[in-house]
């Protein structure tokens, strides 16, 4: 089977009344072709049976129209609703991700605004104590600095002694 018939399986009833139709019409053909009366009687059988097959052609190709027609209207009437429902559920999901979008959108502003108040904040914080840092840093270095300045004069002034001592010893010694 291939693909189509899988998809469309043809209905069995159906298909044998079909062909046992079309037998019986080929068989009565035949029959009447094979059958021994006159020329006449033949032609007028055969004229009655092609009428009669004509007759049955037109009803089935009434009935096939009328269910096209019915299946047309009503795959159009789904395909319609179909288009509806899709088109109702597309605008559904825009509006929502359009809500969620515009949500998220003030979120992130609000939470922006605060994170840039904490930061400012924060950065004040470490200003001050930047500067209270750098000047207690400022007086320590004075300090040290005055420290270093009066040790530095006593190893001046001993180094000072030493060297007249050292002076005084030398001349001594001479």
């Amino acid at each position: 089977m291939n693909k189509a018939e899988t998809e469309h399986p043809v209905e069995s009833g159906s298909t044998f009344f079909k062909g046992i139709f079309i037998g019986g019409l080929l068989g009565a053909a035949a029959a009447l072709l094979f059958a021994p009366k006159p020329g006449r009687e033949m032609r007028s059988d055969l004229s009655d049976k092609l009428t009669l097959a004509t007759d049955k052609t037109k009803e089935v190709a009434g009935v096939v129209t009328d269910k096209t027609k019915t299946i047309a209207t009503t795959v159009g009437e789904k395909a319609t609703d179909l288009a509806s429902t899709v088109s109702a559920k597309a605008s559904d999901i825009f509006t929502t991700v359009s809500d969620s979008k515009q949500q998220i959108a003030a979120t992130l502003a609000e939470t922006g605004k605060k994170l840039g108040d904490s930061i400012s904040e924060v950065s004040e914080n470490v200003a001050s104590d930047v500067k209270d840092a750098s000047k207690e840093v400022a007086e320590e270095a004075k300090n040290v600095a005055d420290e270093a300045k009066a040790s530095s004069k006593e190893v001046a002034d001993e180094a000072k002694d030493a060297k007249e001592e050292v002076k005084a010893s030398y001349k001594s010694s001479y």
